[in-house]
């Protein structure tokens, strides 16, 4: 039996013009990020270059330890600041002292993040979950967005989370990061209805598949990610409503 064929999701299912940024624009996956022009992923100066192209934006949350959210994706800061010690370990003022690569820009508070772009494009953000690990954090994001005037999404890989965002902050637009072959459909479709997400963005790897086919039936939005060229841009948008992309001119084509 199709988990689709429940009427009390369905009932919720309705598209509604709040929703509509989600697929307007190509979504920058961690800012306009541009090694060549030394502009590193998940910076202030990804998510301008973004901005200026009017470009929505996906970046990656943690927690730092004082319990301060921070644009950054990785556990640790070895890949991106030749550091070994995790961010969770370090106080956002720490953090913030740290420069990432070889370029000027640090590992920002969510709060610089959101006075840089101040509602003027669509910000979508992922919050990177750790078992046991995650008491507050969805509160502190949730704390940051209460006077935040503009489109904005939670999203995030961890049931947990997302659970926790439904109940702290359902005001919120949230949505499930999913991945997996179609042994995985009832388990996407039980949190899907249970957290009551707005959209799903799925690796564009496993499409088609019909979890996805069923969930954008619904009329809710369906994204996808990581598209780095055209050919697969032009594949994926046969199946999603909107690409999340990098390395490539969405716009150039």
């Amino acid at each position: 039996m199709s988990l689709f064929n429940d009427s009390s999701f369905l009932k919720q299912t309705c598209m509604t013009s709040k929703h509509d940024w989600l697929s307007a624009r190509p979504i920058a996956h961690r800012g306009l990020h541009n090694s060549d022009n030394n502009i590193c992923e998940n910076t202030l100066s990804a998510c301008k270059a973004a901005l200026i192209r009017n470009f929505s934006i996906e970046v990656d949350l943690h927690l730092a330890r004082d319990g301060v959210p921070v644009v950054f994706h990785d556990r640790t800061l070895e890949r991106m600041c030749n550091d070994r010690r995790k961010v969770r370990e370090l106080d956002s003022t720490e953090l913030r002292n740290i420069t990432i690569g070889s370029s000027s820009d640090y590992i920002a508070p969510l709060s610089e993040l959101l006075e840089l772009i101040d509602g003027k494009t669509g910000l979508i953000l992922e919050l990177k979950g750790i078992v046991n690990e995650d008491a507050g954090f969805v509160e502190s994001v949730a704390q940051c967005l209460v006077d935040y005037q503009g489109p904005v999404a939670l999203m995030s890989f961890n049931h947990w989370i997302l659970k926790d965002a439904r109940q702290l902050a359902p005001q919120l637009t949230l949505g499930l990061v999913a991945e997996g072959s179609e042994r995985r459909y009832s388990g996407h479709w039980a949190i899907a209805k249970e957290c009551e997400v707005d959209f799903v963005t799925y690796d564009q790897n496993d499409l088609p598949n019909k979890f996805c086919e069923e969930f954008r039936a619904t009329g809710k939005p369906l994204l996808c990610w990581t598209i780095k060229d055209a050919e697969r841009m032009k594949r994926s948008l046969n199946y999603v409503d909107q690409i999340t992309f990098e390395q490539f001119d969405p716009d150039n084509i």
